[in-house]
């Protein structure tokens, strides 16, 4: 009885999912044929079977537009009878399928326009993106019923798109709903007008699918995909959508992937347990919608095909999603509050944009960043929230993670105290005023030295000066990240204290703090026309160094900080000073 019990359960269940994908696979409607010809067919015979199908079926097959003929795309008029017939006939063998050239349209439910907040920006925490990044650099396709450059939109950058249903290049907006759209992208922002935009430093693609009612074909669809993933579009937004699967759409989807584009589309707008096409391929972001309170927006698609949730709006007023759009009639503009799948998916866009912009490249990247950094919602089981709610602040921070930004070095700076002017006064990277003192005492001895010994200032005695008093110090505790500090204590020493440089001692070693270098010097550029001054300053310099070591540091290895070590510094700048002088004299700079 039990058994017989589940059984029963079963067929119904099993019945039920029958009767839900029967009417599936019957949504999508069309009034036209798609004939995608294989590449390896001859353009004669193409040309042959086209004159054939004219005549058995009394139509008039055509190229889709002038970017049909490399892939050898033909659209041609016909119902499902045709479209049975044809896939019976031997064309099938020459062509890679043939399909419905469905109609999709776009998912948006007018609003009140009286809304005049933005809760939908602070809900995905834009701000704290702004931060980082505004989307300079990268390039977002609107695919959509075109873009009207309204006065919000005159600031933000574009590049040249194509109107696909009209067969022009210039791709203006007649019905308001691809305007709105790609406001949230990209609105012009801080220009003290309007509403602002995500992504408001990025560039607009405008590609023209959808008709002033809001439909448009597949055939379409797929090749604004190509065209902008051929024409360098880093993101493509797809706020359209319908029920029937076409292959078509699926090649141009995988196309624009494989060039790196990000396609980001709508999951649709009647409350249905699985996302509509093209939110449901691979490859593609799908977007539920999420109302002001964060909950699944009532008309969202759920389960199946979507991805990540944005704000989409609900209800009338305050309660949708606010841009610059036109009215459809006159071409005005205005603003008004849209609701819709088609309104969340911009959103995702955007901050797919904003990721590129921070540098993340590859789509199954960026979209694990968009998920990764995504507020997740523990219960869902239907799958209304994808990986969970978008979170733009988040998903740049992860993006950005172990990158360095010029923010991050300024924070850097002021967070060891290089900003502060104690910390060049008080010590930091090595003690200012110390350090002056050994340089202005380097220029004291050499003036000192001129008197008995006149010479010519030279900038070969003036680096010896420096080299030999002080060395570039300002870079001895200087450090960049995870780099050895090596390199700028030695970069950063004076000769005596090159000895201890590697080390990072404060104790200085007696063969470097003494007399040797100085006549080593001395001794390999006395004859050297303009560098035996070199050798004379840092003489010099080293004298003035232990003088002032001496008195406020006296730390010599071996000999402590007592009084043995002031006694040898001392001596030892002492003889310096006496090398300098025989040297100079008699003798003339260059």
């Amino acid at each position: 009885m039990r058994r017989l019990f589940l059984l029963c359960l079963f067929l119904i269940g099993l019945s039920f999912a029958l009767f839900n994908f029967k009417g599936l696979a019957s949504k999508g409607d069309f009034e036209s044929i798609v004939l995608d010809f294989r590449e390896n067919v001859p353009a004669s015979q193409i040309s042959a079977q086209v004159q054939a199908i004219a005549q058995q079926y009394n139509v008039t097959p055509r190229l889709n537009s002038e970017f049909s003929k490399s892939d050898h795309v033909y659209i041609v008029k016909g119902d499902r009878k045709t479209l049975a017939a044809l896939k019976k006939s031997q064309l099938a063998k020459s062509t890679e399928f043939i399909e419905p050239n469905y109609r999709y349209s776009a998912f948006e439910v007018p609003n009140d326009p009286d809304y005049s907040k933005q809760w939908n920006l602070r809900s995905i925490k834009v701000e704290s993106a702004w931060d980082e990044t505004k989307g300079s650099g990268v390039t977002v396709a609107v695919i959509d019923t075109g873009i009207s450059i309204v006065p919000d939109l005159k600031d933000t950058k574009f590049v040249p798109g194509y109107d696909f249903v009209n067969d022009q290049v210039a791709a203006e907006d007649d019905s308001g709903h691809g305007t709105h759209v790609a406001g949230t992208i990209a609105q012009s922002t801080n220009n003290n007008y309007g509403v602002a935009g995500i992504a408001y430093e990025a560039s607009l693609m405008p590609l023209k699918v959808l008709s002033s009612f809001g439909g448009g074909t597949v055939a379409d669809i797929a090749e604004a995909i190509k065209f902008a993933a051929d024409n360098n579009a880093d993101v493509i937004n797809l706020s359209l959508g319908g029920g029937g699967e076409s292959q078509l759409l699926k090649e141009a989807v995988d196309y624009a992937y494989q060039k790196g584009v990000v396609v980001v589309a709508a999951a649709g707008n009647v409350n249905q347990n699985a996302a509509s096409y093209p939110a449901r391929f691979p490859h593609v972001i799908g977007v539920a919608a999420l109302d002001a309170t964060g909950e699944k927006a009532p008309y969202s698609n759920f389960g199946a095909g979507v991805d990540i949730s944005a704000p989409g709006g609900a209800g009338r007023g305050a309660g949708g999603i606010l841009q610059e759009t036109i009215q459809p009639d006159t071409a005005e503009p205005v603003f008004v509050s849209f609701q819709g799948t088609s309104m969340a998916a911009p959103h995702v866009a955007g901050v797919a944009a904003l990721v590129k912009a921070a540098g993340v490249e590859e789509p199954d990247q960026v979209l694990s960043v968009l998920k990764q950094s995504s507020l997740v919602i523990q219960d869902d089981a239907l799958n209304y929230f994808g990986a969970g709610q978008i979170d733009a602040g988040a998903a740049v921070k992860l993006a950005m993670h172990g990158q360095i930004s010029f923010k991050d070095f300024f924070r850097w700076l002021r967070d060891n105290g290089y900003l502060n002017p104690r910390f060049w006064i008080d010590g930091g990277a090595i003690a200012l005023l110390p350090k002056m003192a050994m340089v202005l005492g380097s220029y004291l001895l050499a003036w000192v030295l001129r008197v008995y010994f006149p010479f010519t200032w030279s900038w070969s005695l003036f680096n010896g000066l420096v080299a030999g008093s002080s060395g570039l110090f300002f870079l001895r505790g200087f450090y960049i990240f995870d780099l050895p500090q090596w390199p700028f204590r030695v970069l950063g020493s004076s000769i005596p204290e090159l000895g201890n440089a590697i080390a990072g001692s404060h104790a200085l070693n007696p063969l470097f703090a003494s007399v040797l270098i100085p006549l080593g010097l001395i001794a390999l550029l006395l004859g050297h026309r303009s560098w035996k001054w070199f050798a004379i300053g840092s003489c010099l310099g080293v004298a003035s160094c232990l003088v002032v070591s001496a008195l406020v540091s006296p730390t010599v290895w071996g000999l402590g900080s007592g009084i043995l070590a002031q006694i040898f510094l001392i001596a030892n700048a002492l003889l310096c000073y006496e090398l300098a002088a025989l040297a100079t004299k008699g003798e003339q700079t260059a």
